[in-house]
């Protein structure tokens, strides 16, 4: 019974330093596209939901088609920005970008790249994921409010567990009918 109570005790004070000691999402960031040309920094987003994407590294076919599915309904949701993440180098995400369909979109949907998954990290993202002989954060969505507010995040537990764009959207409508009480 001390062995378990010991056990209990040590897991709920590891539990509480784990809260404690978990860093805040950064409030102000900037990540630059090395297809588009251009940089997103989290402070000019005034009045902006800002949707990050963070994709996993190297070749993923649910990548490609989670973004595709994502830049659908970005026309839909105009108070949102989606900002996919990549850790790749830029060469690589040349490459994978160029796998993107176009179809029922304007224009391609810019990807950006997180070095080294940096703010993958900052973010708090899970690592450790085998993927493709590598060790890579898990696939996730998270939503902050243009001051870095976090309103909710989705980790997938693998390549394929991703938050499908019906419930995205089903999920904004909650949340902006709690911002307009």
């Amino acid at each position: 019974m001390t062995t378990n109570m010991t056990k209990a005790g040590l897991f709920l004070v590891f539990s509480l330093i784990a809260v404690v000691t978990q860093a805040e999402n950064p409030t102000d960031f900037t990540v630059e596209s090395p297809t588009h040309d251009t940089a997103f920094r989290m402070s000019e987003q005034k009045g902006k939901l800002i949707a990050l994407h963070f994709l996993l590294k190297t070749e993923c076919p649910y990548c490609i088609k989670y973004t595709n599915d994502y830049a659908r309904i970005a026309a839909n949701t105009p108070d949102v920005v989606h900002l996919f993440l990549k850790p790749d180098n830029t060469d690589e995400i040349k490459v994978w970008t160029g796998k993107l369909n176009k179809e029922g979109l304007k224009d391609l949907p810019v990807i950006y790249r997180d070095p080294d998954a940096r703010l993958a990290k900052e973010f708090g993202i899970p690592d450790g994921y085998k993927f493709h002989g590598q060790s890579v954060h898990y696939p996730a969505l998270v939503l902050v409010d243009s001051s870095g507010k976090e309103l909710f995040r989705y980790v997938g537990k693998n390549n394929s567990d991703r938050m499908k764009p019906d419930d995205f959207v089903s999920k904004l409508k909650v949340i902006r009918k709690q911002q307009s009480k």
